[in-house]
């Protein structure tokens, strides 16, 4: 990690995100005392406890793999924090009845973890934090071992945990999905330096830079090469106006535009500008529709984007032979679009994005 200075607010929940390797489990194991850090402090409340252990730190952590104790039952393995710290029997029993009720585990309380679903084990894991009633969770990839449907319902959980306890809380995943769902405000990570931190809208809406814009959205912010010449850019093909853009001169940039942003121009205002799009795939979604087509320009293979996508020259997709950049576009899915069709969209200019080709930064 390269000087990361973060202040959490009390009763916060905070989200660490980030590509693979970019130092997010880092900075959460040296929170809870697993890491040794070679300078500055790590305060909790007013307390310095940068060269306190562990233990002696009151923080809970929730791993990946839940570590529990397979010899434990489940009421064993909510009660051993307490047990460790010496609580009493009493406080301990009131606690784990407690915990159990709040998370739906007072059928399981004589079970074994072997005997649980994987969504049973991580309430068991959470619980155990919980029992403990600590100053902060710390919170490593928790779900990341759940099926997609029980992430999401789990997700939910987590949600109604925090809102009820207000506990300071640090969760690190490597999923945006889950970060831009459960954070109060989230930190984006990339190699060891905190690129971003704020409330998901924020980073969604304003990105700081175009590893942000890239790796934060589902699917990702539509990125192509041009140039703003005296407000108005030129790319790949096109000419759009760019509102509040009144420089003068011409220079590089590189344009970005969210999937949310281009509408069927049948749908959206008659001022924005529109572009034909031959539309390639079309995912059906229900209400909505992804749209994706080939753009008439490279695509944009700056490291940063490289590193958001987690891809390179020889991962680039199913259309690895064409080096065009593929747009998409989230549209009405009550509006029939085909394979093969020529449409039309229209783009709203006053929420696209122009950043520096050098430094990434945006404009």
């Amino acid at each position: 990690m390269n000087d990361v200075s973060l202040e959490i607010a009390d009763g916060e929940f905070m989200v660490l995100v980030g590509p693979s390797g970019c130092g997010k489990s880092t900075l959460l194991r040296s929170l809870a005392g697993l890491e040794d850090i070679d300078g500055g402090r790590i305060l909790l409340g007013e307390e310095d406890v940068t060269d306190r252990g562990p233990q002696t730190r009151d923080m809970a952590m929730v791993f990946q793999n839940y570590a529990l104790y397979p010899h434990k039952t489940v009421a064993e393995n909510l009660e051993f924090g307490l047990r460790m710290r010496g609580t009493s029997k009493e406080e301990r029993a009131k606690r784990v009845r407690e915990v159990a009720r709040i998370l739906g585990l007072d059928e399981l309380l004589g079970r074994k973890p072997s005997a649980l679903s994987g969504g049973q084990r991580q309430r068991v894991a959470m619980g155990r934090a919980i029992a403990r009633q600590p100053q902060a969770f710390l919170m490593d990839e928790p779900l990341s071992n759940l099926d997609a449907k029980l992430r999401v319902s789990m997700r939910g959980e987590l949600a109604k945990l925090h809102e009820r306890f207000r506990v300071t809380t640090v969760y690190v995943t490597h999923d945006q999905i889950e970060a831009m769902t459960l954070g109060s405000r989230v930190a984006v990570m990339r190699d060891g330096v905190i690129q971003q931190v704020a409330s998901p809208k924020v980073l969604f809406d304003t990105p700081t830079n175009l590893f942000v814009a890239a790796f934060i959205g589902s699917p990702s912010m539509n990125l192509v090469e041009g140039t703003l010449d005296a407000g108005v850019l030129h790319a790949a093909g096109w000419t759009l106006p760019m509102p509040g853009r009144t420089e003068a001169g011409s220079r590089s940039v590189i344009f970005g535009i969210r999937p949310t942003d281009l509408a069927l121009a049948p749908a959206a205002p008659d001022d924005r500008p529109r572009i034909t799009a031959d539309v390639l795939t079309v995912e059906e979604l229900g209400a909505e529709s992804m749209v994706m087509f080939m753009v008439d320009a490279p695509r944009v293979a700056v490291e940063a984007v490289r590193q958001a996508l987690d891809t390179d020259d020889d991962q680039i997709g199913l259309f690895a032979g064409d080096s065009r950049a593929q747009f998409a576009a989230r549209v009405d899915g009550h509006t029939i679009v085909r394979s093969g069709e020529r449409i039309e969209l229209a783009m709203d200019m006053r929420r696209a994005h122009l950043f520096d080709p050098e430094t990434g930064n945006a404009l």
